[in-house]
C-alpha cells in the first residue's frame, strides 16, 4: 500500500515537472494535504481522488502541484503554501480544515478552494465547498414545508459547535422555528427529552383516562380501556417536526429518547443533517423513517466503486469534495480563460458536480441537496 501511495505522489510531481514551462495554455493547481504523519492516509486519499479527476478531465494542461501541509501545523502549512506559490500556482485545493484558514488568508494573491463546510460565504480569498449547515437546513426546511408541517424544533447538543450552530441559525433569520439544546451526556439527555416532550404529564393523562373506565363493564368502556392499555402516553407533543443537528452515538441517543418518550412518528416528522450514508444509523435506531439531506447517493456510490476499482480501498467522504473541487476549477478556467480571484467563481448559472449542484450567488456557496430516508435498512431517495 505504501508503495502505491508513493507512486501516485511521484506521478503527480512528474506531471508537474514535465509541463513546468511558461505555457500559457496550462493551469497549475496546488494541493495542500497531510501527506505524511498521522493523517498521511487521508492526504494521500486526496491525491487519489485528484488522479481520478485528472483522468476524467483528460487534459494534459491541468497540472497538480501537491505539497505536504501537515494537519493544523501552521509552520508546515505556511511553508507548503510558499513552495506552491514559487511554482507559479494561482489556485489551490485546500486547506482541509477551517482552523487553517487564518494562514491561507494571509496569502491573498492565491485562491483557495477548501473542502471545509464551516463557511458558506466566500471568505476573503477562500471558497468552502463542503456540505454546509446552511445548505442542509434550507433543504430540510423546504422539505418540512412541503410535508405541511409548521411547528418545527431544531435540536442540537451543547458542545464546541453550539455557538457556530446558533450563529448559522441567526444568519438564516428563521421564523416559526424553535430551538432546543440538550446535554451531550446520555444520562442527562433522557431527562431533558422527557421534559421537552412533556412526557410525565402525557403519561399521567393516560393513567387518569384509564381510571375512568376501569370500573365500568359496558362493551364500549371495555373496548376503550383495551385501546388505552396499548398506549404509553396520552396527548400530543407541541411540535410536528424536528431537525436534529447531531451525529454518531449522540444522534442515536436522541432518537432512542424520542421513541422512549412516545413521540408519535406518524404525526411528527423526524429529520437530521447529512450523515454521508452511514449504515451504522440502521442499528440501535428504532425510528421508522428518518429523513436527511445529502449528496446524490447514486453518484456517490459510482465514485466510491470507481475509486475502489483503481486503488483497492474505499475513499473517505472528503475525497469526493476534492474531486469536485478540481472539476470546478477546471470549469472556471475554461470558461474565463484565467483565474485571478474568487470573483471568477461568481456564476449566474448553477454548476453540477459529483456531490450535487452548486449555486454561487452573492459570494455564497449553496448546494442543492436531495432528501433521503432510512427504510428497512436501506437509504431511499424521497
Amino acid at each position: 500500500m505504501k508503495k502505491k501511495i508513493l507512486t501516485t505522489f511521484f506521478l503527480l510531481v512528474l506531471n508537474f515537472n514535465l509541463y513546468a514551462d511558461e505555457n500559457n495554455k496550462s493551469i497549475r493547481i496546488g494541493l495542500l494535504a497531510p501527506l505524511t504523519g498521522a493523517y498521511g492516509e487521508l492526504g494521500n486519499s486526496l491525491l487519489y481522488s485528484l488522479q481520478l479527476a485528472l483522468e476524467e478531465i483528460n487534459d494534459e494542461n491541468v497540472i497538480i502541484v501537491p505539497r505536504d501541509s501537515g494537519f493544523n501545523e501552521k509552520e508546515k502549512l505556511n511553508k507548503a503554501i510558499n513552495e506552491i506559490k514559487s511554482n507559479n500556482v494561482k489556485v489551490v485545493i485546500g486547506p482541509i480544515t477551517n482552523e487553517e484558514f487564518e494562514i491561507a488568508e494571509k496569502h491573498n494573491d492565491l485562491v483557495f478552494i477548501s473542502p471545509s463546510n464551516i463557511k458558506s460565504k466566500f471568505s476573503n480569498n477562500i471558497i468552502s465547498i463542503g456540505i454546509s449547515l446552511e445548505s442542509q437546513l434550507l433543504t430540510l426546511l423546504n422539505f418540512i414545508k412541503r410535508q405541511k408541517k409548521n411547528k418545527t424544533v431544531i435540536m442540537y447538543p451543547e458542545n464546541q459547535y453550539s455557538d457556530l450552530i446558533e450563529k448559522k441559525l441567526k444568519d438564516l433569520n428563521l421564523t416559526n422555528v424553535k430551538t432546543f439544546t440538550y446535554s451531550s451526556n446520555p444520562e442527562v439527555l433522557t431527562g431533558e427529552i422527557e421534559e421537552f416532550t412533556n412526557y410525565t404529564q402525557r403519561k399521567r393523562n393516560l393513567e387518569l383516562r384509564k381510571k375512568m373506565f376501569e370500573d365500568k363493564e359496558d362493551e364500549e368502556s371495555l373496548k376503550e380501556l383495551e385501546r388505552l392499555e396499548q398506549l404509553y402516553t396520552l396527548g400530543n407533543v407541541n411540535f410536528d417536526s424536528v431537525i436534529i443537528i447531531d451525529f454518531g452515538n449522540s444522534l442515536k441517543s436522541v432518537l432512542t429518547s424520542l421513541v422512549y418518550t412516545d413521540v408519535d412518528q406518524e404525526n411528527v416528522l423526524i429529520t437530521t443533517v447529512n450523515q454521508w450514508f452511514d449504515e451504522s444509523i440502521f442499528f440501535e435506531n428504532t425510528i421508522k423513517d428518518l429523513y436527511y439531506p445529502s449528496v446524490n447517493f447514486k453518484e456517490f456510490n459510482k465514485y466510491k466503486e470507481k475509486y475502489f476499482k483503481k486503488f483497492n480501498i474505499y475513499p473517505s467522504e472528503i475525497t469526493i469534495l476534492t474531486y469536485d473541487a478540481l472539476g470546478l476549477i477546471y470549469y472556471t478556467w475554461k470558461k474565463n480563460g484565467t483565474i485571478k480571484s474568487i470573483n471568477d467563481f461568481s456564476f449566474k448559472n448553477k454548476i453540477k458536480g459529483k456531490i450535487g449542484t452548486f449555486s454561487f450567488k452573492n459570494q455564497k456557496v449553496i448546494q442543492d441537496l436531495e432528501i433521503y430516508k432510512t427504510e428497512n435498512k436501506k437509504f431511499v431517495k424521497f
